[in-house]
């Protein structure tokens, strides 16, 4: 509890001024802490996202100001009753566009991009309005055509084709006042927020003929939330956002299915949430949002409280939705889903600004999209975007908060600033703030976020992308005098600045002097009107090819000495691309191929850091190194190893990605130099790792006396099945057949199959998508087809090739000729129905070797080579081969031509 007049700060806001801490050096990269939440931090860059500077030229004194598309739309102060519009392109000039009168004052105004229209709550003798202007760009041409009208009032009758160039006024009237308002960025639906209830218009497109579309609302919804009164709402693609001073609560509509009886399954839906109150709970959470239960001297404060998902439905909040119009075939019903509630409270361990001052603000529902290309009707290329994640930002005065609320709830950054903050907003790339006198911009992880959402197993060997628990990173501090509003809008951010009044009289006391009586009645006059004190800006921020370019080479300042913020710099320029890329105006062009040249450029100074720097998440090397699209040679050029002691290090990063590459089926054939120099890596490293190394197709050009050389230290350490045989592969391709037979007679057939096991690459080798043999195996097919057939059984049975594979590959090894099957083959078929394999697999080759058996006999062919198991050897090791009929023993008899056929005639005993 505490007492009015007192001034406390929010639990979960950071004290600025001297309770913050400076961080080391101005500007150079370093950290501020959070001391209201230890381990916070902050990283500080000294980069420049912020660009040229303009003016905006506008007459009047604004007070609120929004962006439409290319334009930007300014309420006048005071008494104004006009919106002006100024034109804002990529060029540098401000150009005015036209201006319109408004009903009243201005209280809030917002544009929806979807539509073209900006929508208003004005204020005259003390009563509110809602209104939506349409068509507003036609008065830049000079035409002062106005249509005022009320919301669902037919115009099919009363639009000609003098309504293409006129503005459109369309009026809402509320039973309530309306008190803050939101467009929805995906469809253009408007939300309303009033005492106790939200309501929601859906924008409509109706055609009035061939050359005009008309836009309008439609009444659809409304939701009412007892005892509840939205300081902000935000509305986005069926998310709903709200908040009061203290309380948030983030909700999403839902379709239903209609039933026989669709009010039932209606009501029924909306009022669940009343009955999920837990009786042990109500205590403790109160009926609806709690902002300050306030008595004439003393304010109650509620405990902080923060509940997500199904939990968020404990919160005590009843939201009734009540539809609007006759139920008819296309009205669509919904049902609330509950995401978020968050109830914060004063500290009272500090008493730095009023309660007054401690308020939510700056709430935001950000979309983002996944895009693919699409061919129009008329061939052209464009993007069709689906809505992809939504993230939501609201912020206390020395803290903001952004969480993703699509498929999960969770909060991705928390935001320190430095002193109070103004007001923030979000963007994908960016949060911008204002405090009193800075303009700060931090980096944000909804790109990362997004990647996530979209692809699931981005975090894998062949993806990879920067966590969303980086630390947050400011990127510059402005200064500004007086602060008080901001928007963006493409590369644009728009400020207000208004000087107080003492920062004005300060401007105009005089020198300093010896004070008489006679000066010290001399009042200082009101400032004219000729000298506003106010400024509205536009600071355009620099591309992100620009700002992207620059965080690299500041990165390159902390290889040699902070790893973490060389990794954590080239991290922010990668979801700074990333973001970028993902935005769904971007078409095809030279700027979007820039961006995808930045992006794999970033993978790879991101591959470099893992593959040289020694980190925990050193495995990183590999997925960034593979985004990068570069090739083995070209990894080997761009490491430095570092000389310690006069030999070479290799960082485990490095070898991680190097070894998982030449493990891996590629295309990619090194030079002898290049593999001579992963030979010698690896030898360093990872020296039991040669064989595995050799045997890689990448290494097809090494040099195998060097390679035996360094096989032969290997083997006086770690000797194994798989190391001599690969010594005799190297021997093999020297010609020297004599060192070939003594690495083979080192071990007994029994005892060879499992080296093939450990290293199936010593007898096959992936190409082009084939499986190709190599040269031992050919050798093997001609000096010891036994153990070559053996060895292929272990392969199956270990599940390192498929049936269908090592058809293919013994038809390649004997070189099939057309329509023939080679013995091998069939000695293959046979030891693996003699091994017993699986039923699924044993159907395949009874059928196989049946067909073989009877092709042969009926063409009279003879197998291209001796069989490795007769008759009599499948007969005493398999059941599926029994006694010997009698009609074969007659048909064997019956003619010399049978005679020399009798393998195949006994063996169809199947």
């Amino acid at each position: 509890m505490l007492r009015k007049g007192q001034s406390p700060l929010l639990s979960e806001a950071v004290a600025g001024g001297p309770r913050a801490a400076a961080c080391p050096g101005p500007w150079n990269a370093g950290w501020f802490r959070c001391p209201a939440q230890e381990g916070a931090m902050v990283q500080l860059y000294n980069l420049h996202p912020f660009g040229s500077q303009q003016v905006v030229p506008s007459k009047q004194e604004p007070a609120l100001f929004c962006c439409g598309r290319d334009a930007l739309l300014v309420a006048c102060a005071a008494a104004g009753c006009k919106v002006e519009a100024f034109a804002v392109g990529d060029q540098e000039l401000c150009e005015p566009l036209g201006c319109f009168n408004t009903l009243g004052r201005v209280l809030h105004m917002a544009y929806s991009e979807a539509g073209d229209y900006l929508v208003t709550i004005e204020e005259k003798n003390k009563a509110t309005f809602l209104r939506a202007y349409m068509n507003w760009r036609c008065m830049s041409t000079g035409n002062t055509r106005v249509c005022v009208r009320m919301v669902g009032h037919k115009m099919e009758e009363s639009y000609s084709e003098s309504s293409k160039v006129q503005m459109s006024i369309v009026e809402m009237p509320l039973s309530d006042p309306p008190l803050c308002i939101s467009c929805c960025p995906v469809n253009g639906d408007l939300l309303v927020g009033c005492k106790n209830k939200l309501v929601m218009f859906c924008l409509k497109y109706l055609v009035i003929n061939q050359d005009l579309t008309v836009l309008d609302f439609k009444l659809s919804l409304i939701l009412h939330i007892d005892n509840v009164t939205p300081r902000e709402v935000a509305f986005c693609a069926g998310y709903i956002a709200l908040t009061t001073e203290l309380d948030v609560l983030i909700l999403k509509l839902e379709p239903i299915h209609k039933s026989a009886d669709n009010t039932e399954l209606y009501t029924d839906k909306v009022r669940a949430p009343e009955k999920l109150v837990d009786e042990g709970v109500k205590d403790e959470v109160p009926s609806a949002f709690s902002s300050q239960l306030e008595s004439d001297d003393f304010v109650i404060c509620q405990k902080p409280m923060e509940l997500r998902g199904e939990e968020s439905r404990l919160c005590g909040i009843l939201v009734t939705l009540e539809s609007t119009g006759l139920a008819k075939e296309d009205t669509e019903y919904f049902q609330v889903r509950y995401l978020l509630y968050r109830r914060f409270t004063p500290d009272l361990s500090s008493f730095v600004f009023s309660v007054e001052e401690a308020k939510l603000h700056s709430l935001q529902l950000l979309p983002m999209y996944q895009t693919e290309s699409s061919m129009s009707v008329n061939g052209k290329t464009a993007a069709k975007k689906e809505l992809l994640s939504v993230f939501c930002f609201f912020s206390l005065p020395h803290v903001g908060y952004l969480y993703t609320v699509g498929s999960l709830v969770e909060l991705l950054s928390t935001y320190q600033y430095s002193e109070k903050s103004q007001q923030a907003v979000l963007t994908p790339q960016f949060l911008h703030v204002i405090t009193s006198n800075s303009l700060q911009c931090f980096t944000v992880r909804c790109s990362a976020a997004a990647a996530r959402e979209e692809d699931p197993y981005i975090d894998t060997t062949m993806k990879a992308c920067p966590p969303v628990s980086l630390d947050v990173c400011t990127l510059r501090m402005q200064l500004f005098i007086g602060l008080k509003a901001i928007c963006h809008f493409n590369n644009h951010v728009i400020l207000l600045t208004k000087a107080d009044s003492e920062d004005i009289t300060e401007r105009r006391k005089p020198p300093r002097r010896v004070l008489s009586k006679k000066a010290d009645s001399v009042k200082l006059k009101t400032p004219p009107e000729s000298e506003p004190g106010w400024n509205l800006y536009i600071v355009n921020t620099i591309s992100t090819i620009q700002l992207y370019k620059e965080m690299v080479d500041y990165s390159k300042t902390y290889e040699n000495v902070r790893t973490e913020s060389c990794i954590h710099l080239l991290s922010e320029a990668h979801l700074l691309v990333r973001a970028a890329l993902m935005d769904p105006s971007l078409m095809e062009s030279e700027e979007k191929e820039k961006l995808l040249a930045a992006f794999r450029e970033s993978c790879a100074h991101l591959g470099d850091c893992y593959s040289r720097f020694d980190t925990k998440d050193s495995h990183l090397a590999l997925p960034y190194y593979k985004m990068s699209g570069l090739s083995i040679t070209e990894v080997l050029e761009r490491i430095d190893s570092v000389v310690e002691g006069g030999t070479q290090k290799y960082e485990k990063g490095f070898i991680f990605y190097l070894n998982h590459s030449l493990y891996e089926d590629l295309n990619e054939e090194l030079s002898k130099e290049s593999a001579a120099k992963v030979l010698q890596i690896f030898h360093l490293a990872e020296p039991n790792q040669l064989p595995h190394v050799l045997c890689s197709p990448c290494m097809k050009n090494v040099c195998p006396s060097m390679a035996m050389k360094l096989l032969q230290k290997v083997e006086l350490i770690v000797p194994s099945v798989v190391l001599t045989l690969t010594k005799a592969a190297m021997a093999l391709k020297m010609g020297d057949l004599e060192a070939y037979k003594n690495e083979l007679d080192c071990y007994t057939e029994m005892r060879l199959p499992y080296g093939f096991i450990g290293e199936p690459r010593l007898l096959m080798q992936q190409r082009d998508g084939r499986i190709v043999p190599t040269e031992l195996a050919v050798h093997l097919k001609e000096t010891w087809p036994g153990l070559l057939v053996a060895s292929m059984l272990a392969l199956h049975e270990n599940s390192k090739i498929e049936l269908e594979e090592a058809d293919s590959y013994f038809e390649m090894l004997c070189g099939k000729k057309e329509g023939t099957t080679p013995q091998l083959l069939v000695d293959f078929w046979e030891a693996l129905l003699v091994a017993g394999s699986e039923k699924e697999i044993l159907q395949k080759l009874l059928f196989k070797l049946t067909s073989q058996y009877i092709w042969r006999l009926l063409r009279k062919q003879l197998p291209d080579t001796k069989p490795l198991k007769t008759t009599e050897d499948l007969i005493n090791s398999c059941n599926h081969y029994g006694l010997i009929f009698p009609w074969v023993t007659f048909i064997m008899s019956s003619g010399p031509a049978c005679d020399k056929y009798p393998e195949d005639l006994s063996k169809l005993q199947v």
